[in-house]
């Protein structure tokens, strides 16, 4: 065993540990941890939104001669609207809060759901069809025909506007079995990034904390 003499290795350590005890039942060292880290992570934001974007993009450039007068009104009424946020503790003008909500969730809005159609449903159906060029190679060909019939039987589950009978009921049926692999996958996927957070914090342990591995 050869201990680490690095303070914020035993820090670390210690901490780590604290997180590892809600195995057990929560209790006042997971607390304190969680706490800690929440309390590091938002002054590490508070700081980062300052520096890297309020400084630079706001005050540096409004107090700049070079600066056309236009461009520092719009920066001045975008810092009003978003100093509106802080509305949330004076209840008599909390309302006003709903405004930059609103522009916030416009923009992302308006941002993100062209990208979404495009990336989610017209990509995904492009690389649904089967085409000469899947069957290149035999296997490509064979996924791309088992793909095609996923989605399909998959889509026929979701069916709702008529009885689930004749060639439907089966074809709805086959459709949950690739419903329960996407969601086994999924779930899978999940597993194993838990597991290598986990095994990364083992190593950091046994290896930089207690020197047991290398």
């Amino acid at each position: 065993m050869n201990l680490s003499t690095d303070p914020w290795v035993w820090i670390a350590a210690i901490l780590t540990l604290a997180i590892f005890s809600f195995l057990y039942k929560e209790n006042p060292f997971y607390r304190f941890a969680e706490h800690l880290y929440v309390g590091i992570a938002n002054g590490y934001a508070i700081t980062f939104y300052w520096h890297r974007i309020l400084v630079p993009s706001l005050f540096d450039r409004v107090g700049s001669a070079q600066t056309p007068v236009s461009t520092k009104v719009w920066l001045i009424a975008i810092a009003i609207i978003g100093a509106l946020y802080f509305t949330r503790f004076i209840p008599k003008i909390s309302w006003l809060i709903r405004i930059p909500i609103a522009i916030v969730l416009g923009y992302a809005s308006g941002t993100s759901i062209p990208r979404a159609i495009d990336a989610e449903i017209i990509r995904q159906a492009k690389a649904t069809i089967v085409t000469r060029a899947s069957f290149a190679h035999w296997q490509a060909g064979l996924w791309a025909v088992i793909i095609l019939f996923g989605v399909i039987a998959t889509i026929s589950y979701f069916f709702f506007s008529t009885e689930r009978k004749g060639i439907l009921k089966p074809l709805s049926y086959t459709g949950i079995i690739f419903i329960m692999i996407g969601f086994g996958a999924s779930f899978g996927y999940t597993v194993m990034a838990r597991l290598s957070l986990f095994i990364g914090r083992l190593q950091f342990l046994l290896g930089d904390w207690l020197g047991l591995i290398k």
